[in-house]
Formats: C-alpha cells, sequence, structure tokens
C-alpha cells in the first residue's frame, strides 16, 4: 500500500485543526445540553460525549428545521481531514493503487473535496437512525432526531429547540461530492483548480471540468443517545 516501492505522501500541515479550548467548550455544552434535557423531558434522553468528534455530510435547505432525505446523508465516524491526500499530491495517490492514508480507497467514480483541496475519503451511507447532540462549533446544540427508513426508504430528520440546519453547520467546514457529469465523462481530481482553494467559509465548492458537484453541509456530532 503506501509504503510499497518506496511510495510515500509529503507531510503538510493540516488545516482544519481543532483546539484544545474548543474541545473543552464542546464538552461543557454536551454537559449543559443534557441537563437541560433531563430537566424538560418527562421521559429523559441521556447523552453520552463523543471524543473526538463524528462528522455528517448533510443535504438540506439551511431555513429547514426539519425534513427529508437523510438517507442521502453520510457520517464520517472519523475526521478525514488528516487522512486527506493534496491535490497536487494525487498523482502520488493514483500510483499507490488509490489507497490513501489509512488505508481508505479512493473511487474514480464518487470522490470528494474539502475546503482545503484535500481529496477525502467517503462517509458511510446513510446516515444511521438515532439521536444524536451535534452542533456547528457556534451558539447552538442541540438534539438531531433521524428517523429509521420507511416502506419507500426515506429517512425523516428533525433538529430540536428551534433550531435550523444553518445553525448547526459548520461554516468553516466546505466539503463536495464529485462524480462523473455522464456515461463518457472524465471525471478526475488531476482536473481541479488548485488555484480556487482554501474555500472561504460560507461559499461553494469549486465545479471540476467532466464532472457533476454536489455541495454538503458539515456538521459536528458531539454526543450520541445512550440507550438502556
Amino acid at each position: 500500500m503506501l509504503g510499497t516501492k518506496a511510495i510515500t505522501y509529503q507531510s503538510v500541515p493540516y488545516l482544519k485543526l481543532v483546539t484544545i479550548t474548543k474541545i473543552f467548550v464542546l464538552t461543557a455544552l454536551v454537559v449543559f445540553a443534557t441537563m437541560s434535557l433531563k430537566a424538560q423531558a418527562q421521559d429523559p434522553i441521556k447523552f453520552r460525549p463523543i471524543s473526538p468528534i463524528q462528522y455528517i455530510a448533510a443535504l438540506g435547505d439551511p431555513e429547514a428545521k426539519s425534513g427529508v432525505g437523510a438517507e442521502n446523508w453520510g457520517l464520517w465516524s472519523i475526521d478525514p481531514g488528516p487522512r486527506g491526500v493534496w491535490l497536487r499530491l494525487f498523482p502520488v495517490l493514483r500510483a499507490a493503487g488509490g489507497y490513501g492514508p489509512g488505508g481508505w480507497k479512493f473511487d474514480e467514480e464518487d470522490w470528494w473535496l474539502d475546503e482545503n483541496g484535500l481529496i477525502m475519503e467517503k462517509p458511510t451511507f446513510p446516515m444511521p437512525a438515532g439521536r444524536y447532540l451535534v452542533s456547528g462549533d457556534r451558539e447552538v446544540v442541540t438534539v438531531l432526531t433521524v428517523h429509521p427508513k420507511d416502506e419507500n426508504g426515506v429517512q425523516r430528520w428533525a433538529l430540536g429547540d428551534d433550531a435550523k440546519l444553518f445553525d448547526v453547520t459548520h461554516l468553516p467546514c466546505r466539503s463536495a461530492r464529485y462524480i462523473p457529469a455522464s456515461a463518457n465523462a472524465s471525471c478526475s481530481p488531476a482536473s481541479a483548480d488548485k488555484s480556487l482553494f482554501k474555500v472561504a467559509p460560507g461559499t461553494v465548492m469549486p465545479e471540476v471540468e467532466g464532472c457533476s458537484k454536489q455541495d454538503y453541509a458539515v456538521l459536528f456530532i458531539v454526543g450520541v443517545e445512550v440507550k438502556e
């Protein structure tokens, strides 16, 4: 894999760092949110903090408080950023048989970029049903409920505390999925314009020639429900 035939990735500082202060703040918010939920609910909902945090790739109207389509949401149980490969190192990734750091496999027909120009591993689809404490690392921490698929394979989702999807979106994080625009199209990271990165918070990810692009919002999971 990566160590074969002296193929290695250069060590480049990763930009999406989470400070210790932020981790402490998020942990505190989980505790207070849990206490609030216990106080308000007749049947208390208990959560346990997640460390390190996990990440949701979500689709939906930023102003929506609930909706359908969570079957098209993905979950990164491990931060994909530190395991990502810079666009300029795509030839190395290809020479390594498509295997990235940590052993994830690049898919030429379905690949992802982040706001820094890192080729990332795909999240896991669909988003598992359950209740999660989510945050955009700003003011709001609330409960996200992802319902099981219905008979048509559709998953509903809902946020608590009158929160909107925008309120729990981490604005500096951008992610997009790229697939071939047609059956005969060539959709490759080699065609991406590296000068367009880093992408500013709140803006859309760059188009790539030959590709159909889908932007995703990124949510932080800071706690999961404890089922007794």
